[in-house]
C-alpha cells in the first residue's frame, strides 16, 4: 500500500500524535519537525479559522504536497470566550500548559460555577499555496477548577466533556480521540481527502 504524505503545519508533537492516531494508516503523517528549515508562521489572524489558513497557505507554498493546519483552543463562556485564539499563550509564554491552566483557574475562581466551555478546532487543507478545504469541529463541556489526570495536554486536566464525569486528561486517549473537537474536524477532513483521492 502506497501511503499518502500529509504534512501537519505544526511542531507540536502532541497535536501531531493525536491527528496520526485519528486518521487511517493510508496517510503518512509528517510535521514541521521533519522540515527544520520551514519558517515559523506568525499567527496574527483574528479567529481560529484565520490562523489555520495562514499556516496552511504559507507552509504549502514552500513544501510540496498536502498540508493540513490546525488552530484550536478553549472558549469559556464566563470569560466572554477567552482564552480563545490566545489559548496557547494565555499566561504569556507560548505553550506553558501549567501556567495557562493556573491563570484560567485564577480568572474563574471569583465567578459563580458552573463554567460552560467548548474546545474549538479549525482546520485548513492546502496545496501549492491554495486552500482546498476548511473545517471546524467543537466539543462542549465545562471547566473544573480542580485539575485532574496526567493524559492529554493543554487544558485537558480542567475540561470535562458533556456527558462525562472525568476530564480529557483522565479519559482514555481512544475515547478522547472519538469525541474531541479535533476528531470532529478530522471526520470532515477524511471525507474531503477521500474525494481528492478518488
Amino acid at each position: 500500500m502506497t501511503r499518502i504524505p500529509l504534512i501537519i503545519a505544526t511542531r507540536n508533537a502532541h497535536k501531531t500524535q493525536e491527528i496520526a492516531a485519528i486518521l487511517p494508516d493510508i496517510y503518512e503523517i509528517k510535521s514541521l519537525a521533519d522540515y527544520p528549515d520551514a519558517p515559523e508562521v506568525i499567527e496574527d489572524g483574528d479567529s481560529f479559522a484565520g490562523n489555520a489558513a495562514l499556516k496552511a497557505l504559507q507552509i504549502s507554498a514552500l513544501i510540496n504536497g498536502l498540508v493540513l493546519a490546525d488552530d484550536s483552543g478553549l472558549c469559556v463562556d464566563a470569560l466572554q470566550g477567552a482564552p480563545g485564539i490566545n489559548s496557547a499563550r494565555y499566561a504569556g509564554e507560548h505553550g506553558n500548559d501549567s501556567a495557562n491552566n493556573a491563570k484560567l483557574i485564577q480568572q474563574l475562581s471569583p465567578l459563580p460555577a458552573p463554567y460552560s466551555a467548548r474546545f474549538v478546532c479549525a482546520m485548513c487543507l492546502a496545496s501549492g499555496g491554495k486552500q482546498l478545504a476548511a473545517f471546524e469541529g467543537y466539543v462542549e463541556g465545562s471547566i473544573s477548577l480542580d485539575a485532574a489526570g496526567a493524559g492529554g495536554f493543554g487544558y485537558d486536566p480542567l475540561f470535562i466533556p458533556t456527558g462525562y464525569s472525568e476530564s480529557f486528561a483522565i479519559l482514555p486517549a481512544d475515547c478522547k480521540n472519538s469525541i474531541s473537537h479535533r476528531a470532529n474536524a478530522l471526520s470532515m477532513l477524511r471525507v474531503e481527502l477521500e474525494q481528492l483521492q478518488a
